[in-house]
């Protein structure tokens, strides 16, 4: 089995499989994680490299099981690190003994398909899931476990459920995953992810003919956390009535996270074409392009003189050129009238490599004086934290870290995946902002060699990275504070 290429069909978009039916693009990951459970007693990871001297990497644990690990996340009030495996497992972490508990399962939350976790300031958890029904549809499930002061354990109740719509049946239901609490413990932040490439009609063989984006995908939802079966209708106008809406044209936002500032930021997975992937300034009513714009640059497929045998973005190791996908669409929807948000600018020196458009060649932005938006194509950027406290020293105090999933080739563009870029890895981003209209940002790499790390978390100068590949390591990266 051709491993690297069965899991990297859709480079890792974070998908239904999370569900073991299909962020990551699940036609690959239920392959990977055959893979890795049949070699699990051999199977020995590489060790990520600190690319400075100042940084130090102490493995706390590995938590390969039956089930992948998705999520990493802290409990606010005492720093206690929890993750999640994709059937809902929920397991505490003790650092001092590189340790984990079992302390919740689906018979506790009654979500057995998991993509997304967060914990707020009191200790609520709240978990983001979906579910398969018949007719090859689907609906989100996001609940709550709040803290109950008698017992300490967590009651487990419904926040909200959306509407059944219909999954495309492809590597790209995304579906519902990503979650996020605000500073004030007042909202959560679920992202639902396209059904689509990039917008393209996926009829499910015929079954929704015509179907390209409904109502409920390709958008960031706001609901509020004390919210009681909440019901997300498959309806946009209808969402944005009843205030649900929080950001549209999001084709996969797997990470959100907020700035020491305040301001939300997002991680967008990109498409199967050479197109920018993105981290994009999160704010309410905006509408960041998908499938219109995609990472910076004009989907082709909208313009109708679109021809994909001349498209040099196009590349046939990508599971979406392979079915054909890319073509020309009389009938793709017109863009919106209102303006669309573009992506943060990345100024380099890492991580910003592009493909010329009109000539085919690989090119390192930064090198010849130009930025992109943002991030090398096909990383898939994931586990976006911010230095919130303040503690590290002035080199990265404030600033942003961000992983990149998919495996690269650091030299040359022969794997489905980055090209002349590595990925794999952890960036400090060095966040700026350019007047009241967006940021820009110094990419730089940290530290290399994860085994597909798909989340962290941070306490303090330390990011625990979680992989979901290799053993399913949990990393501490130690960073020089101030």
């Amino acid at each position: 089995m051709n491993t690297t290429k069965s899991f990297n069909q859709e480079k890792g978009r974070f998908i239904d499989k999370f569900a073991l039916n299909r962020c990551f693009s699940f036609a690959k990951i239920l392959l990977f994680t055959i893979v890795v459970l049949n070699h699990s007693t051999t199977l020995v990871n590489a060790a990520p490299k600190a690319l400075r001297a100042d940084i130090h990497i102490r493995n706390i644990m590995n938590t390969v099981a039956v089930s992948p690990s998705v999520r990493i996340a802290k409990d606010p009030r005492n720093n206690t690190l929890y993750y999640l495996k994709q059937n809902g497992d929920i397991y505490q972490v003790n650092l001092a003994l590189s340790t984990s508990t079992l302390v919740y399962n689906s018979s506790n939350h009654k979500v057995s398909e998991t993509q997304g976790m967060a914990i707020d300031r009191n200790g609520t958890i709240y978990l983001v899931g979906n579910a398969n029904l018949v007719n090859d549809q689907t609906k989100g499930i996001i609940v709550k476990g709040v803290i109950n002061s008698a017992t300490g354990q967590r009651i487990w109740s419904v926040l909200a459920k959306s509407a059944e719509y219909p999954k495309s049946k492809t590597a790209y239901d995304h579906r519902f995953n990503g979650v996020v609490v605000s500073p004030d413990g007042k909202f959560i932040y679920v992202n639902s992810g396209s059904r689509t490439d990039h917008g393209e009609i996926q009829s499910n063989g015929g079954l929704y003919p015509n179907t390209r984006e409904v109502g409920l995908t390709a958008c960031i939802l706001r609901l509020p956390t004390n919210g009681q079966n909440l019901f997300l209708a498959n309806n946009r106008a209808t969402l944005k009535t009843s205030g649900y809406i929080f950001a549209e044209g999001t084709r996969n936002t797997f990470d959100m996270a907020f700035a020491p500032n305040g301001d939300l930021f997002g991680a967008e997975n990109g498409p199967d074409r050479d197109m920018s992937e993105e981290l994009n300034w999160l704010r309410l009513g905006h509408n960041y392009g998908f499938p219109w714009r995609i990472g910076g640059t004009d989907n082709p497929q909208q313009f109708p003189n679109y021809n994909p045998a001349n498209d040099k973005l196009l590349n046939p190791m990508f599971n979406a050129v392979q079915k054909g996908y890319y073509y020309n669409d009389p009938t793709f929807p017109a863009k919106p009238n209102s303006s669309l948000d573009e992506p943060i600018t990345n100024i380099g020196p890492d991580a910003d490599n592009y493909r010329d458009p009109q000539n085919g060649q690989v090119i390192d932005a930064s090198v010849i004086g130009k930025t992109i938006s943002t991030f090398t194509t096909h990383r898939s950027p994931l586990g976006l934290v911010f230095d919130t406290q303040g503690v590290m020293s002035p080199e990265f105090k404030g600033d942003g870290f961000v992983l990149s999933w998919t495996p690269g080739d650091p030299t040359g563009e022969t794997l489905p995946g980055p090209f002349k870029d590595a990925s794999q890895d952890l960036l400090d981003l060095k966040l700026t902002k350019v007047g009241n209209t967006n940021y820009q940002l110094q990419a730089r790499r940290i530290v290399e060699g994860f085994s597909n790390p798909v989340d962290s978390e941070i306490i303090g100068n330390k990011i625990y990275v979680l992989e979901y590949g290799g053993n399913q390591g949990i990393w501490e990266v130690s960073l020089p504070t101030n």
